[in-house]
């Protein structure tokens, strides 16, 4: 089967980790792969994917949208017609292209599926005020036309049904990890940075992720010279914080750290993994962490209330996160067993539900599914 996957290759978020993970995973099932991406040639050469790429011209682009140039869509369905795949996947970049893809896909008569990211704050009362569930409602009437959307909780299914998806439409495939990759092992880093316990925040430094209210948290705690937080990317926001909270307050900001095993080693290295999002997806970051076997906090948000649930982590309220955190933060500090235990549940709680294998295996039943179908309707039946 010839898959032609649509994707992000950079900047870096969780929507590239998604598209690598998959299409890599794809590839190594015998798949044939072609990756389509807005990237200039000159530019962008990572590593990955190991098979053939189609480069979309953009105007803009971030880890939040995309802006295509107006010949990109000509660009596409050119290279549709020429790749001849079975099967377009789309992991939406939130571009104007997003819209225009069912009628390409009808077109060239492909199949289209799409996998839909943006993040959502689990409480409705709280989704319908904010500008995610615009977001929603703007896709919903267009993710009516393609063959099916993959979203990664009930609450996500649930609401794009409300807002017009036929529900025979919307597939709930969590994300996956690879949970020989992301493993608990050794690192050095905690003895080089001469830290007892290590608490990890991973994420874009942005007004959504809420780390701001992680860091308030922490300086309140004085926590101790023996405890250091890291902090692991960037954002809009890096700057303005790293001046007011820094080294004096064992705070250790590592930026964006582009090799994964480097990130992988931050992670083993770790106790404490804290996620203060204000609204998520279903966090890619999270499910590393509790893969690599480290204690967990998130809030509430997306569909990271639900990975954590029944004792898998702890789960925050998205309001109130720096008080709910200036009494946990100590109590981790003072607990090590805590540490141990949840830890120990993470990790099992991912090899239950979350890992890429069993992602892969639902992905490869739906794509069966959709081709399946197609072939009945060409049958004549």
């Amino acid at each position: 089967m010839h898959i032609a996957w649509l994707g992000k290759k950079s900047p870096f978020c969780g929507n590239v980790t998604y598209g690598r993970e998959i299409t890599n995973a794809l590839l190594d099932r015998g798949y044939q792969v072609s990756f389509l991406h807005f990237a200039e040639a000159e530019t962008e050469q990572e590593k990955w994917p190991n098979c053939p790429e189609v480069l979309l011209p953009f105007i803009y682009k971030s880890q939040v949208y995309t802006i295509p140039t107006l010949r990109s869509s000509k660009v596409l369905m050119r290279s549709l017609q020429e790749l001849k795949p079975d099967l377009v996947h789309a992991s939406l970049t939130l571009s104007p292209l997003d819209f225009l893809l069912p009628e390409i896909c009808e077109e060239l008569d492909l199949p289209l599926v799409a996998t839909f990211h943006p993040p959502f704050d689990s409480k409705i009362r709280n989704l319908k005020s904010s500008t995610q569930y615009l977001t929603y409602q703007l896709y919903a009437p267009f993710l009516a036309h393609y063959h099916r959307v993959i979203v990664f909780s009930q609450i996500q299914r649930d609401l794009l049904i409300k807002l017009g998806v036929p529900a025979e439409k919307v597939a709930i495939i969590p994300n996956g990890v690879d949970e020989q990759k992301y493993s608990p092992g050794s690192s050095n880093l905690k003895y080089q940075l001469k830290a007892k316990y290590l608490f990890v925040y991973q994420g874009r430094i942005s007004t959504e992720k809420n780390v701001e209210a992680l860091l308030k948290a922490w300086k309140h705690c004085q926590m101790g010279d023996d405890c250091q937080l890291i902090i692991v990317g960037d954002g809009h926001l890096k700057a303005s914080l790293e001046l007011y909270y820094g080294q004096e307050h064992n705070i250790l900001w590592f930026g964006f750290v582009p090799e994964e095993e480097r990130r992988i080693d931050i992670l083993r290295a770790a106790d404490v993994f804290i996620l203060p999002s204000l609204v998520e997806g279903l966090s890619l970051s999270l499910l590393e962490a509790m893969a690599c076997g480290i204690a967990c906090l998130a809030t509430d948000a997306g569909a990271d209330g639900e990975v954590l649930e029944n004792g898998a982590g702890i789960v925050l309220n998205t309001q109130g996160v720096t008080t709910q955190l200036k009494i946990l933060l100590p109590l981790f500090r003072d607990h090590p067993e805590m540490i141990t235990l949840l830890g120990q549940k993470a990790r099992q709680r991912v090899l239950e539900r979350y890992t890429l294998g069993q992602n892969i295996n639902r992905l490869e039943k739906l794509y069966a599914e959709i081709l399946e179908k197609k072939q009945f309707q060409l049958s004549g039946w």
